[in-house]
Order: structure tokens, then sequence, then C-alpha cells
């Protein structure tokens, strides 16, 4: 696989090149891409369809997990095909309008999907803390609004960095040594002055991650507080295993996308291939994991995701007379 030459290519045109220093296994990656993806597609349109056909599961905590599902697979659509067609066939170049664009999606869909998992946190705390006026504080009114409000805040606050960009000028390389156009990957290739784009950068990267995370594990301490307060220990197990499901999407989501947010600025010693496998670890694993976190520790999924497949095999097995 040769790379682009670097100074005849198109002003208006970038290369994405891949995961630099990994290039003979670009074909071997790409089977756990494929596998990631397609159990992002399957898992996430299953939890979709299982909760919009089961009024049953029509309450907040699903709604929710229906807005974390539908981000994830925006956010995939808006990753894979392109990272595919690099890992099979090299085929990295991107125009600056496209680049822009995806670097957009992406992290404005990772902001989305921060803001739903600190929603669904918050779920957790009135579900837990305040049982009684469950039904009265996540009104179906309020979901759609903190819906919207994810969507908002994602879009805004990612606004403002492509228009940053769209100032700067790229005078030597327009070779991105990333899988998908990352922000930083992209500042970092400009000649003139990148600081309001760093500066913002990580400012709207600690509003969010930040401020998240503090929020969660703010009302994580409401919560362990609320339980130790029962005094039955079976009361106790179920509380804390309704949070569960919660507790291990969190994790899956957070810690790779902490460890790339930290490695990709200070981590200056850290090999650039071990930068960009972590970045699509942070964009492939959440996605592909999230529905299984939740078909598998959520028993009212569980048994209506079954429930479906025996019904599309008893309607498959049905002959006519």
């Amino acid at each position: 696989m040769t790379s682009p030459n670097h100074t005849n290519l198109d002003p208006s045109v970038f290369f994405l090149l891949g995961i630099p220093g990994l290039e003979q296994f670009h074909l071997w990656l790409s089977l756990p891409v494929c596998c990631l993806g397609t159990a992002t597609i399957v898992g996430n349109i299953t939890i979709l369809v299982v909760v919009a056909t089961e009024p049953a599961l029509h309450k907040p905590v699903y709604l929710f997990l229906c807005m974390l599902s539908t981000i994830d697979l925006a956010a995939s659509f808006s990753t894979v095909p392109k990272l595919l067609a690099i890992l099979w066939c090299g085929a990295g170049h991107i125009s600056a309008s496209a680049c822009l664009a995806q670097m957009f999606f992406i992290h404005a869909f990772c902001m989305m999907e921060s803001t739903v998992l600190l929603a669904m946190a918050f779920d957790r705390y009135v579900a837990i803390c305040h049982p009684l006026r469950y039904a009265t504080i996540l009104t179906d009114t309020i979901i759609a609004r903190i819906g919207v409000v994810a969507m908002v805040r994602g879009s805004m606050l990612m606004l403002p960095c492509p228009f940053l960009i769209g100032r700067l000028s790229f005078c030597q390389s327009h070779v991105i040594p990333h899988t998908y156009c990352e922000h930083m990957a992209v500042v970092k290739l400009a000649c003139g002055d990148t600081r309001p784009n760093r500066v913002y950068g990580l400012t709207a990267a600690l509003l969010v991650i930040g401020v998240d995370l503090f929020c969660i594990g703010l009302s994580y301490v409401f919560i362990a507080r609320a339980v130790l307060r029962l005094s039955s220990h079976e009361a106790r197990s179920k509380a804390l295993g309704t949070c569960g499901s919660h507790v291990c999407v969190i994790l899956i989501s957070y810690t790779p996308a902490l460890f790339s947010f930290f490695t990709h600025r200070f981590g200056h010693h850290v090999p650039l291939h071990i930068h960009i496998l972590l970045a699509n670890v942070y964009l492939l694993f959440p996605p592909a994991l999230n529905p299984m976190v939740y078909g598998v520790k959520t028993k009212e999924i569980r048994e209506r995701v079954i429930r479906v497949f025996q019904r599309g095999q008893g309607t498959g097995l049905k002959v006519p007379e």
C-alpha cells in the first residue's frame, strides 16, 4: 500500500493514512472492524425493534436506551464505511468538506452519547432515591426535551470546530495519519496559529467529559447513600442490580475515551499507532457492546428478545394447509 505524494495533493483533498506502522496488518484489522460493525447494527436495531414493539418497555430507562442505540448507529455509519475502505484497499482520499463533516458528526455524536448517559444516571437516581415521584418527574415530555437537549448540546459545542479549522491553511502535508478526521489530527497539519483550535477543543472536551462524569459520579453517591439506608439486604441488592447495566456502559464508554483523550494530548512518548488504535477502540467498541450489556443484564429486554425470535421462528415454521 503506497502513500500519496505529499506535495502534489489537491488542497481541497485530504488523505487518511490509516494506522501508520501497521499497514501490513490493515487487512487483518478489518476483520474485527467488520465484526464490531455488524454487532453494532444488529444489536442496536434489535434494541430499537424490541422496545418499539413491546408496550411494557415504553419506560424512561428504555427510551433513553433507544436514544443511545440511535446515536451509536449514526456514529457507526459516520466512521465504519470509510474505515473499511481504508483497511481493504487504501481508499483514504477524502474531500476537505467531507472531512469536516465527518469530524463534526463523529465528535457531536460522542457528545450526545455522553449527555444521554448522564440522563440515564439521573433516571437511576430518581428511580432509587425518589421512587414515588418517578412517573411525575420523568414524563414523556421531559424525556423528549432531554433528547432535544442532547442533540442541541452536541451540535452546538461541535459547530465552531469546522469553522475554526476552515480559517487555517494547510501548506505542507495533507496526509492525516489517522483512520478518520479526528479534530487534533487535522489541526496538527495546519501551518498557522492553531491555539484557538487547541484551546476550544480542550475546553469542549472538558465541558462534556468533565461535567458529565462529575454529575454521573454525584448521582451515584446519592444512590449509594439511599441504598445503604435500606434495611433489607435483598432490597439493597435489587436496587444496585438495576444500576449494573448503566455502570457497565459508563465504563465501556468513558474508559477508552479518557485513555484516548489523555494519550493524544499528554502521551507524547506513546507510539502513534497506539494513539490511533485507542481512538478506534473508543469509536467501535461501545456501540457494539452497549446492546449486549443491556441484553444480557436486563431481564425485561432479554425475555422480549427471546420472545421476538421465538415468534419469528414460529412464523417461519407455519405451513399453509
